[in-house]
């Protein structure tokens, strides 16, 4: 079964947004090589107060790990952009086996 991996940390969504804007290669890079190793789904989010968290669905905890660490030269220079100052806090959730399960296939 897959999991969720997010990372939050505090940055400027919209210098974030902006760097993105203006380096659509280095996202589509990354974006590529987290599919080599199983991406499933990909989302970043705002709080609109300074907090971000990049949302994913991997295959399993290894495969977003092995991408993550290939992929520290393009990612670095992104966060930066946006004034990340301290590594992102990872988390890996696996779905429970509720009765109350609505979308994503249930």
């Amino acid at each position: 079964m897959s999991v969720i991996v997010t990372l939050r940390f505090k940055a400027d969504s919209a210098k974030l947004e902006a760097y993105a804007a203006s380096n659509p290669d280095v996202f589509a890079t990354v974006i590529e090589k987290a599919q080599g190793h199983g991406l499933i789904a990909h989302r970043f989010y705002s709080d609109n107060s300074g907090g971000l968290m990049v949302l994913d669905e991997w295959p399993d905890a290894e495969s977003f790990q092995a991408f993550f660490g290939e992929t520290q030269a393009e990612i670095g220079p992104m966060m930066g952009a946006a004034g990340v100052t301290e590594p992102p806090e990872i988390s890996f959730w696996s779905e429970m086996d509720m009765p109350d399960r609505v979308g994503w296939g249930a």
